[in-house]
C-alpha cells in the first residue's frame, strides 16, 4: 500500500489488510512526511523513519485541540497500532522484496513507484503487478476507500489462484473490469518484472 507520506491512505488500508491476515506493507513516495499544521501554508514535516510516536507527541505538546479536532492524533494511534514509523518506497530495507501487488492511491504515486522499479534491474523476472485506486487524502475518503481496496485485495488472492483456463483475459485484468463495474471506481494497471 503506497501513498505521499505513509500516514492516511496506505496506513488505513495497511491496518484493514492486516487485521483480515493479509501479509502487508506500507510506504510513502514523497521527500518528507507532511502533516496538516496550523494553517495550510505551514504544514508539519518529517523525515521518513520518524516515530508515530514521537510525531503524536510533539503535535499534542504544540496544539492537543487542533490535532484532536482534524483527527491527526487517532490517525497517529492507529498508525501506532499498525508499525513503529512511516518508511519511504524508494529507501525500503529490502529494495529485492517481491511483492504480488502494489496498490498505489494517487496518480503521482503510481508513477513514482513506476519509476523506481523501472529504474531498478529486474533479477527474478517474477511479475509484480502495479495498481493505482485514486482516493483523495482524507480521513473521511480514505476510511471509504478501506472496505474498497479490503475486497480488491481478497478477488485479486483468489484471482492468483484460479486458472485461466480457456479464457482470453489474464486473472489480474478480470478481476479488475469486476472491481470497475461493482464500485465504478476506475484502476490505472501497469505489470511490471522484477
Amino acid at each position: 500500500m503506497v501513498c505521499a507520506s505513509n500516514m492516511n491512505r496506505s496506513m488505513e488500508a495497511h491496518a484493514l489488510l492486516q487485521k483480515r491476515g493479509f501479509n502487508v506493507w506500507s510506504y510513502g513516495t514523497g521527500t518528507n512526511v507532511k502533516l496538516p499544521g496550523p494553517t495550510a501554508d505551514q504544514p508539519n514535516v518529517y523525515e521518513f523513519a520518524t516515530p508515530y510516536r514521537q510525531i503524536y507527541e510533539q503535535l499534542r505538546a504544540q496544539d492537543e485541540d487542533l490535532y484532536s479536532g482534524n483527527a491527526v492524533l487517532r490517525m497517529l494511534e492507529r498508525n501506532m497500532a499498525v508499525k513503529v514509523a512511516p518508511e519511504r518506497w524508494q529507501e525500503r530495507a529490502e529494495p529485492r522484496k517481491h511483492f504480488d501487488v502494489v496498490l498505489a492511491f494517487e496518480e503521482r504515486v503510481f508513477e513514482a513507484v513506476l519509476e523506481d522499479l523501472q529504474a531498478r534491474d529486474a533479477v527474478e523476472l517474477t511479475p509484480v503487478h502495479v495498481m493505482n485506486l485514486e482516493v483523495r487524502d482524507t480521513h473521511a475518503d480514505a476510511a471509504e476507500s478501506g472496505p474498497l481496496v479490503l475486497q480488491l485485495c481478497e478477488a485479486l488472492e483468489s484471482g492468483f489462484g484460479e486458472e485461466a483456463g480457456e479464457e482470453a483475459t489474464h486473472p489480474v485484468q478480470r478481476v479488475m473490469e469486476t472491481f470497475e463495474e461493482r464500485t465504478g471506481k476506475r484502476i490505472l494497471y501497469s505489470p511490471q518484472l522484477v
